[in-house]
């Protein structure tokens, strides 16, 4: 029984240990936002609802994981109207597929402040294999990490039927984030 015990003790201590590493995320200063081009001209819509884990070692990045959940229901573009048209089955389908998600699956150094990640980005039901450069900073006592991640929409079914037409809604979206962090 004491084996056990010492064992449970040990495992406790350890997640204890691993969990003090993920930074706290500052939403007041982090934001996700989506850039695209509809009928040629940009448009910028902020996810107002997400949550980051980031476990990051400046001095051993390569250890670093990080993982990102967005509740696509949480998309503003400014309107209501539009609002309640993003979240149909034609574009997130939030109903089906409530969040969109990123999982690190490698964090390597690429010079002073400046990061390569990569990892599996989901988005309605669809997964792909992403890399982008990422910055960090120290802002405040606090990680700053920002980054842009382009993708194409019609690769994970955003713009079903009418809307696989690109020269409404142009394919290519550029995802921007800030992320502050801290302990």
């Amino acid at each position: 029984m004491k084996p056990l015990r010492a064992l449970a003790l040990a495992s406790l201590f350890a997640s204890a240990v691993a969990g003090a590493a993920v930074l706290k995320t500052d939403p007041a200063k982090s934001s996700v936002a989506a850039v695209f081009k509809q009928m040629n001209v940009p448009v910028e819509a902020k996810f107002k609802t997400f949550t980051a884990a980031i476990d990051y070692d400046a001095a051993r990045p390569e250890a670093s994981k990080a993982s990102v959940d967005i509740q696509t229901a949480s998309m503003d573009l400014g309107d209501a109207e539009y609002n309640r048209e993003v979240a149909k089955k034609e574009w997130f389908n939030t109903a089906q597929f409530p969040k969109a998600s990123f999982v690190s699956t490698s964090i390597k150094p690429a010079g002073a402040g400046k990061l390569n990640v990569a990892g599996k980005l989901t988005i309605k039901g669809k997964t792909a294999d992403v890399a982008f450069p990422l910055t960090v900073k120290t802002e405040a006592g606090k990680q700053v990490f920002e980054g842009q991640l382009p993708i194409k929409r019609l690769a994970f079914n955003i713009g079903e039927g009418e809307w696989k037409d690109t020269s409404m809604v142009a394919d290519e979206v550029v995802i921007k984030f800030r992320v502050t962090a801290g302990n």
